[in-house]
């Protein structure tokens, strides 16, 4: 790794500053389109990849730990995995490794385009809605680290069949895989709407609408017709947050969106969420990151 600053005209920088790493083919056996192995330090996607830092990567990753608790942040959210979760980051998404966690469990990376279209839509492989940490119960986790040990041997016997059936091999081993992974997701997705109180999920949805004017919890029990203690008990039920804390959450990730995707000055990032004084939008801010945008915006550039 470099600690060298990416140029504006670097063609793997986004126009927000974040470095987006491609694929690494040449490591892969074969020069096929995917990877699959032990993590582990010094496996960086590329040899300038700061994995510490915030970055995209144009590929597909799934990890499938056996030792945690392991701290990852997705989309400036952090997600916090144990021994037997997965962790799935699609194409584009932003993401970074922490420094204080050890990864330890197997690694699988795929290239766009590796599996063909119809096994894509069946897979879901865009479906940017399903929630990136699994929690597989015992016997899904069975089936899943079966498929990944198979898929592990496949991938790397390059001497039983020529490089065109090994490659089919590859993708219909992979393709059985992703298909258990993908109905894990959609499980947990269903079960979490399913589990959500009414009352809360008509919260939620309101702050998702009005977050960027809205930051009074009364306003919004009074719109939808709950008391506030009604309102505290159901949500809390569900994140183990208050109302304002959920609020307070919301707004703060929109904001570090728009510092790391947008060039917008911070007293226009503060004004589109909520905050018309950049003031006070700076020192909300620091309370919950422990950070001005200012330095927020500069660590990620």
């Amino acid at each position: 790794m470099t600690g060298t600053t990416p140029q504006a005209d670097d063609p793997g920088v986004d126009g927000d500053g974040i470095r987006t790493f491609p694929f690494p083919a040449e490591l892969a056996v074969g020069g096929v389109g995917m990877q699959v192995g032990p993590m582990g330090t010094g496996r960086p996607w590329h040899a300038d990849a700061p994995l510490h830092r915030v970055h995209r990567i144009d590929f597909h990753v799934v990890m499938l730990f056996t030792d945690g608790p392991v701290r990852h942040m997705i989309d400036f959210a952090e997600y916090e995995a144990g021994a037997g979760d997965l962790l799935w980051i699609r194409p584009g998404q932003v993401h970074r490794f922490s420094r204080e966690s050890v990864y330890r469990g197997t690694v699988l990376t795929m290239q766009p385009g590796f599996l063909p279209r119809a096994t894509v839509e069946a897979t879901g492989l865009y479906r940017y809605d399903l929630p990136p940490l699994l929690h597989p119960d015992p016997d899904r986790l069975a089936a899943l680290q079966a498929c990944l040990d198979q898929l592990w041997r496949e991938y790397e016997d390059t001497a039983t069949l020529p490089l065109s059936l090994h490659t089919a091999v590859l993708r219909h081993t992979l393709t059985a895989f992703l298909l258990r992974l993908a109905h894990l997701a959609a499980s947990a997705a269903e079960a979490g709407r399913q589990q959500t109180d009414s009352t809360f999920t008509r919260f939620r949805d309101a702050v998702e609408q009005g977050f960027a004017t809205n930051h009074s919890v009364s306003a919004y029990a009074d719109a939808l017709g709950y008391s506030r203690r009604t309102l505290v008990r159901a949500v809390r039920a569900a994140t183990g947050e208050t109302p304002k804390g959920f609020i307070d959450k919301r707004v703060v990730l929109e904001a570090k969106r728009l510092l790391a995707h947008t060039d917008l000055p911070i007293g226009r990032v503060g004004a589109a969420v909520g905050f018309p004084d950049a003031a006070n939008f700076t020192k909300f801010f620091h309370l919950h990151t422990g950070q001005t945008p200012v330095a927020f915006r500069a660590e990620l550039r």
